[in-house]
C-alpha cells in the first residue's frame, strides 16, 4: 500500500507540471497583450516617463563628466542641461511653426494654381479628366436603373486649428512632465539604481549595471553620430533650397535634417515635402527637381558611409526589425512613437544581449 501511494505522488506531480507548462505560453501571451493595452491606454503617462528615461540616459554621462572634471554639483549641471534641451525644443518649434502654418494655408491654393495654370502638369491632368468624363457618360447611357436624389449630409467637426491647439496643449503638458522627471533622474537617478541593485542577488548586480552603462553608451553614440550627419544634410539641403530660390530655405533644411532622425520614413517625408514646395514655388520642371533630387543624393551618400556604421556596428539589428518597429511604435504612440522607435530598439537590443535567457531572441533579430 505504501509503494502504491509513493508511486501515485510522483505521477500527480508530473501531471501538475505538465499542465503548468501547457498553460505557460497562453499566460505569457495574455501578459504581453495586457502590457501593450496598458501602454496604449496610458500613453499620456507612459510617454513622458519613457522620454525622461531616454533623455536622462543621454545626458547622464555629461552630468557625471561635469562633476568629475570640474566639480560642478549635479543639481546645477542637471538644471543647465535640461534648460538647454528646453531652449532647443522651443527654438526649433518657433523656427518651424510660423512658416509651417503659413504653408498649410498656401498649399491648397498653390496646388490649385499649379493644376489650373498653363503647365505641362495641368495639360496632362486635363487630358485625364476629359477621358474620365467620356467614360462616365458612357456608363450613364448604359445604366437603366433609376437615379435617386443624393442626400446631403453635413458633419460638424472642430476646425484643424482647434484640434491642433488641443494636441499642442497636451504635448506641452507631457513635455513639462518629461523635463521635470529628467531633472530628478539626472540628480538622483544613480542613487535609485544603486539602491535597486543592492536588493538583487550578487550574481545579477553586474548584469543590471552593465545594461545601464551600455544603454547610455549606445544611445549617446547613436544620437551623436546621427545628429552630426543630419546637421550636415540639413545645412546642405538649406543651401540648395536657397540656391534654387525656394522661400524659407532655412526652414526646409531644418525640417529635412530633423526628419532624418526617423529612419526610412523621414527621407520619404522630406522628399515629398521638397517636391510639393518646389512644384508650387518654381516654374521650370528641371528647377523643381533640384531640391528633392539633391536631398536624395545627399541622403544616399550619407547612408552609404555613415548609416551602415550606425545601424550595423552600433545597432546590429536586421533592417526589417527596425522598419517594423517604426510602424509598431508609431501605431501605438503616434509621431512620438516613430521618433522613439530606434532609441527604444537600442535599449531593447542591450537588454536582450546582456540577459542569457533572452540572448537567443537577440540572435534572431540580429543581422
Amino acid at each position: 500500500m505504501e509503494d502504491q501511494s509513493t508511486n501515485k505522488e510522483p505521477a500527480g506531480e508530473n501531471k501538475r507540471l505538465l499542465i503548468s507548462s501547457d498553460l505557460a505560453t497562453p499566460i505569457y501571451g495574455l501578459f504581453g497583450l495586457g502590457i501593450l493595452y496598458t501602454l496604449y491606454v496610458a500613453h499620456q503617462i507612459v510617454l513622458p516617463i519613457i522620454l525622461a528615461v531616454m533623455t536622462s540616459l543621454l545626458l547622464s554621462p555629461l552630468v557625471k563628466k561635469a562633476y568629475v572634471k570640474w566639480r560642478v554639483p549635479r543639481m546645477i549641471s542637471s538644471l543647465v542641461f535640461v534648460l538647454l534641451v528646453l531652449a532647443g525644443i522651443v527654438g526649433i518649434t518657433l523656427a518651424v511653426a510660423t512658416p509651417a502654418l503659413k504653408w498649410v494655408e498656401e498649399v491648397p491654393q498653390g496646388i490649385s494654381r499649379l493644376l489650373v495654370g498653363e503647365s505641362e502638369i495641368s495639360r496632362q491632368i486635363a487630358r485625364v479628366s476629359e477621358s474620365a468624363e467620356q467614360v462616365e457618360k458612357s456608363v450613364e447611357e448604359l445604366s437603366e436603373s433609376e437615379r435617386q436624389q443624393p442626400t446631403t449630409v453635413v458633419l460638424q467637426t472642430d476646425s484643424w486649428r482647434n484640434q491642433l491647439m488641443t494636441k499642442a496643449r497636451n504635448g506641452i503638458a507631457g513635455l513639462a512632465l518629461a523635463l521635470a522627471l529628467t531633472y530628478f533622474l539626472l540628480v538622483s537617478g544613480d542613487r535609485l539604481i544603486k539602491n535597486f541593485v543592492r536588493q538583487l542577488p550578487i550574481d545579477q548586480r553586474k548584469t543590471v549595471l552593465r545594461i545601464t552603462h551600455d544603454s547610455q553608451h549606445q544611445i549617446a553614440q547613436y544620437l551623436g553620430v546621427l545628429g552630426l550627419s543630419n546637421l550636415a544634410v540639413g545645412t546642405t539641403t538649406g543651401l540648395i533650397c536657397w540656391a534654387v530660390g525656394l522661400p524659407d530655405p532655412a526652414v526646409w533644411g531644418l525640417v529635412a535634417g530633423l526628419a532624418r532622425f526617423i529612419p526610412y520614413l523621414g527621407v520619404i517625408l522630406s522628399i515629398s515635402m521638397l517636391t510639393i514646395v518646389s512644384a508650387i514655388s518654381l516654374d521650370e520642371f528641371w528647377m523643381m527637381a533640384i531640391a528633392p533630387l539633391g536631398f536624395l543624393g545627399l541622403t544616399t551618400l550619407v547612408g552609404f558611409f555613415i548609416e551602415p556604421w550606425i545601424h550595423g556596428f552600433r545597432m546590429a539589428i536586421n533592417p526589417v526589425i527596425i522598419f517594423v518597429s517604426i510602424f509598431f511604435w508609431g501605431w501605438l504612440w503616434g509621431p512620438v512613437g516613430v521618433l522613439l522607435a530606434v532609441p527604444l530598439m537600442t535599449v531593447i537590443q542591450v537588454v536582450l544581449k546582456q540577459i542569457p535567457k533572452l540572448r537567443p531572441v537577440y540572435k534572431v533579430i540580429a543581422r
